[in-house]
């Protein structure tokens, strides 16, 4: 019997007036394709109904974020530094 992949956090933050984040993690029993762990995520900020920023693991990419239109890599170090990454990134894109 194949383990259940478990979810860990699912939420919504309204950070401002047309702005939220939504998050959703997972823990999988073996990593997605392109990932070293085993955890499956989606880290998104979105501003005027617009996706400005994501921080994901999409199967055979692996981790890897979006700002605007561009996409790069992303070192996965732990889950703790992924959210404190991904909110270092949304205070960023704020000040501009």
């Amino acid at each position: 019997m194949r383990a259940a992949a478990r979810l860990l956090l699912r939420e919504r933050l309204i950070v401002g007036d047309n702005r939220f984040a939504d998050i959703v993690i997972w823990q999988v029993p073996s990593p997605v394709a392109g990932s070293a762990h085993t955890f499956k995520y989606r880290l998104a900020f979105i501003a005027d109904d617009v996706c400005v920023l994501r921080f994901d693991n999409e199967t055979g990419k692996g981790d890897h974020q979006h700002v605007g239109t561009q996409e790069r890599s992303y070192v996965f170090i732990s889950l703790q530094q992924l959210v404190n990454d991904f909110w270092s990134e949304v205070d960023e894109w704020s000040r501009r």
